[in-house]
């Protein structure tokens, strides 16, 4: 089987916690997305349209800076990418991810948590960010995710 990462962006600790038995049960090596400035409840305020969040989410050119690199991207031929959806979507972070690495030849899946929301459009809008990767359909998961979900990812 090929080298797997499984790497998560979390706030509240519900991907981080899904992403954690994701990678146990793959054997994968874990890497967590880190924004260089952390996010607080009055960021995260969709309701006020002046929120970090609400104006980064609003702009699907913005991007965040990211605290921290994979320094051995280039071993893993398989990339479980874990994250909440924000209005729909993929928080602009995993873009941000996902750019700063030459993905070309790899296989990006993934999954994301949410408290109510849809997948949404993230297919569309990670698409741009996988230049020469190949983009599996994400999948939603609770952080109670069955073996047989959590087993479905890596299915063709």
């Amino acid at each position: 089987m090929d080298k797997i990462l499984v790497a998560y962006f979390s706030v509240s600790g519900t991907t981080a916690k899904l992403a954690e038995t994701i990678a146990e049960y793959y054997n994968a090596d874990l890497f967590e997305i880190e924004p260089v400035e952390k996010y607080t409840a009055e960021d995260l305020n969709w309701n006020n349209k002046s929120s970090r969040s609400s104006i980064e989410m609003n702009n699907p050119d913005s991007r965040v800076d990211i605290k921290n690199i994979c320094s051995n991207m280039e071993e893993y031929n398989t990339i479980l990418i874990g994250y909440p959806i924000w209005w729909g979507v993929a928080p602009h972070i995993i873009n941000s991810f996902l750019e700063a690495y030459n993905l070309s030849g790899k296989t990006i899946i993934p999954f994301a948590t949410s408290g109510g929301s849809l997948i949404g459009k993230t297919q569309e809008y990670l698409g741009p960010s996988l230049k020469g990767a190949t983009l599996k359909t994400g999948t939603l998961l609770s952080v109670f995710a069955t073996e047989k979900q959590i087993s479905a990812l890596l299915e063709d």
